[in-house]
């Protein structure tokens, strides 16, 4: 039967490439993602580091672990998504083949374990040729993070040679899941309904469609509802995710939405040519499904993901500067700077809060949990006075702690055991809790006087500064320059809103930009291997009066409709997110948020009609190269 599986293989390799390349790109995707994430994970600290420097660099690796093992499940989840659409798809196309052979005299797990062999063959193909590709993709993603500073300096991913057997059970194991189905499916129809393409063989939507649809549907309705109940860290969370299951919903109703959508497209004022792609998308379900699902999955990713981090870093920009009063801001090293600003003439108050690296232990025993995080050491009447909303800091004094705007460090009645840099504070009860916010910050808050001063000598400090009424703010500001940096609070704020924007964007080219691209290739292959078997339709049309040229504009129409069909289908999607953003925005902030980013909105519709118009206009020149009559008079 191996036999057979690589006959058909060789003599149906057009039908193949397509599949043999999604399970190439996964293979290295998966593969690159994991040895960063290990890599990553294990790196050990230079020598000679100072507590500070090693505060960097544990931050370093945390937020190198944390976007690898993203990137590794967005990867996963893209090959099993595009790689089982494209092996179902192929399956579907050959339902005449595979109808014959069952006339032939061949059982139904005869035709099983051909299409198991064919995956197995495919799979290994595509491990084969995705083991190398994931090395270059390694050496690729290993530079982007580091460049932009996700990663330590010096940063080198390292070779593990066990990563061969995993991306061999990746690249087989996905291959076969992705045929499974299909070919038990496809080993059910009767012959001469697959030959007649009716009964069992024209049902598209089959129960495995509807189960997931609903599943993932009821999911995508559940994390928009609880996205406000999460707080500022789990709703964001959620609202994220929530694009992702209405995408996967969506794309398995695709067979039934995708035609019934294409019926409210104006077919008859583009006259016969658009008539004809209308009636071919409508005709062609399958196929057309088969091209809309990864730009559903692409387009409702990319545009939830974005349209979050966008509106969370907005929403965080006008929190901050909310919850911020005074003048200036002068940003510096040590505690000195503070007393020094303080005693300037023109200034009525200042507050300075010194960020120190910590390290957090909750619980006792088997069940103690450590995590890093940073403090502020501040005066608690100072911080309340220069940060409107916060209040009940009154006992934050002596051996205590408060729960600072990050939060996930403990909460009023807890005792958690706390280390600042190199030194042991031993346990402190958390005594208030600071306003959670979106845009996080420090973890804990600490009152001055409880970290030793050596610890605090080099620590960043941000000392925010009010005027006496008619003070001369260019004055003042000249005298403090001195001793740091300074800026009006709102130059502060816009400059941090700046800095949120570029991370967000620096965040999601990291997390979407590979997968992304796999996304759309998969929108590519579907769009050939959907081609590659209308051949002899193209040359009926032909026969029938039309010339190559309008058969080849009939393709791109019909391409074009499916876009359309799967851009509005994406971007329904990405509205779940949209409205899980403005519920949290509005629960944690006080202020429902939703920023938009129509510029990346319109590169993304534009991008996504050129490429399927393009692979379009190539794949049905390239099907309609030969004469009609030979096509037509041929064995297909």
């Amino acid at each position: 039967m191996l036999r057979l599986s690589w006959s058909t293989f060789t003599e149906r390799w057009p039908l193949f490439v397509g599949a043999a390349l999604t399970v190439c790109l996964g293979v290295a995707l998966v593969q690159s993602s994991l040895l960063v994430l290990i890599s990553v994970a294990t790196l050990d600290a230079p020598a000679g580091l100072s507590t500070t420097e090693l505060a960097g660099f544990a931050e370093s690796v945390e937020v190198g672990v944390t976007l690898s093992a993203l990137t590794l499940a967005f990867s996963a989840f893209l090959t099993v998504f595009i790689v089982g659409s494209t092996f179902a798809f192929t399956v579907a196309q050959r339902r005449r083949d595979l109808a014959l052979l069952r006339l032939a005299g061949g059982g139904r797990g005869q035709l099983r374990r051909l299409l198991l062999g064919e995956a197995v063959l495919l799979g290994g193909i595509g491990t084969a040729a995705g083991v190398p590709v994931g090395l270059a993709v390694m050496a690729f993603q290993s530079w982007l993070l580091g460049a932009l500073g996700f990663v330590p300096p010096g940063f080198t991913p390292q070779w593990r040679t066990w990563i061969l057997g995993v991306s061999v059970g990746v690249g087989v194991a996905v291959a076969v899941a992705g045929v499974l189905v299909a070919a038990r499916r496809a080993s059910r129809v009767q012959p001469l309904e697959a030959l007649r393409d009716s009964g069992e063989a024209a049902r598209v939507m089959t129960a495995g469609r509807w189960g997931a649809g609903g599943l993932f549907g009821a999911g995508a309705v559940a994390l928009v509802v609880l996205s406000p109940l999460g707080g500022a860290g789990g709703g964001q969370a959620m609202a994220v995710n929530a694009a992702l299951c209405a995408a996967v919903a969506f794309s398995a109703l695709s067979p039934l939405l995708v035609p019934g959508i294409a019926r409210l497209l104006p077919a008859q004022a583009g006259g016969v040519l658009a008539e004809l792609a209308g009636a071919n998308l409508r005709d062609g379900v399958r196929r057309s499904a088969s091209i809309a699902a990864p730009l559903i999955v692409l387009v409702g990713l990319l545009l939830g993901q974005t349209a979050a981090l966008t509106s969370f870093a907005t929403a965080a920009a006008a929190e901050q500067r909310r919850g911020t009063s005074g003048d200036l801001v002068v940003e510096a090293t040590g505690a000195a700077a503070g007393p020094w600003v303080s005693g300037v003439p023109g200034v009525a108050a200042t507050s300075t809060e010194l960020t120190v690296p910590i390290s957090v232990t909750r619980g006792t025993g088997e069940d103690a949990e450590t995590e890093r995080g940073t403090a502020l050491v501040v005066d608690p009447a100072a911080y309340e006075r220069f940060h409107p909303g916060t209040a009940g800091l009154a006992g934050l004094r002596g051996r205590a702690a408060a729960a600072g705007p990050g939060g996930d460090a403990g909460s009023p009645g807890e005792t958690v055991a706390v280390r600042a840099g190199g030194a042991d504070l031993g346990p402190l009860p958390v005594v208030a809790a600071a306003p959670a916010r979106i845009g996080g910050g420090a973890n804990l808050l600490l009152p001055a006087g409880l970290v030793p001063e050596h610890e605090l000598a080099d620590a960043p400090s941000r000392t925010f500064v009010a005027l006496h009424p008619g003070a001369d703010g260019m004055s003042v500001a000249a005298a403090v320059a001195t001793v740091g940096e300074v800026h009006t609070v709102d130059e502060w704020s816009a400059r941090d809103a700046a800095a949120r924007d570029a991370m967000s964007t620096s965040v999601l080219l990291v997390i979407m930009g590979l997968g992304g691209v796999y996304a759309l290739i998969g929108v590519v292959n579907a769009v050939v291997v959907g081609a590659s078997a209308r051949r002899p339709e193209f040359a009926a049309a032909r026969a029938a009066g039309l010339s190559r040229g309008q058969v080849v504009r009939s393709a791109l129409l019909e391409s074009w409709a499916v876009t359309v069909i799967g851009l509005l289908l994406g971007v329904l999607a990405a509205g779940t997110t949209f409205l899980a953003v403005l519920a949290t925005t509005a629960v944690v902030t006080g202020a429902a948020t939703l920023a938009v980013p129509w510029p990346f909105v319109l590169t993304v519709c534009v991008g996504a009609f050129l490429v399927t118009g393009a692979t379009s206009v190539i794949t049905s020149m390239s099907a309609t190269r030969t004469l009609p009559v030979a096509l037509l008079g041929s064995r297909e």
